[in-house]
C-alpha cells in the first residue's frame, strides 16, 4: 500500500529537491529516488563499517600486515635525511 508523507523543506532541502528533480521528475519521483539512494550509501557504508571492524579484530591478519610492513620497510631506500 501507498504511504503519503507530508514535508517542509527548508532553502537547502528545496534547493537540493530542485537538483534531484533536475531530469524531468516529479516532486514524489525526485523523494522516492532521493530516500532510495540514500538508503543505499547507508548500508554500504554500515557493510564497510563492520568490515573494517572485522579485519581489525583478526589479530592473524593483523600479524601478517605488521610482517608485511616490516619487509617493505627492508626494501625501501635509505632515507635521505
Amino acid at each position: 500500500m501507498a504511504r503519503s508523507l507530508h514535508v517542509r523543506l527548508d532553502e537547502a532541502s528545496s534547493a537540493a529537491l530542485d537538483v534531484v528533480r533536475g531530469g524531468g521528475m516529479t516532486g514524489s519521483e525526485a523523494v522516492r529516488t532521493a530516500l532510495r539512494e540514500a538508503a543505499t550509501r547507508r548500508r554500504v557504508r554500515s557493510a564497510i563499517r563492520e568490515e573494517a571492524q572485522r579485519v581489525a579484530a583478526d589479530e592473524a591478519d593483523r600479524a601478517e600486515m605488521r610482517i608485511i610492513r616490516e619487509q617493505m620497510a627492508e626494501l625501501a631506500p635509505p632515507s635521505s635525511d
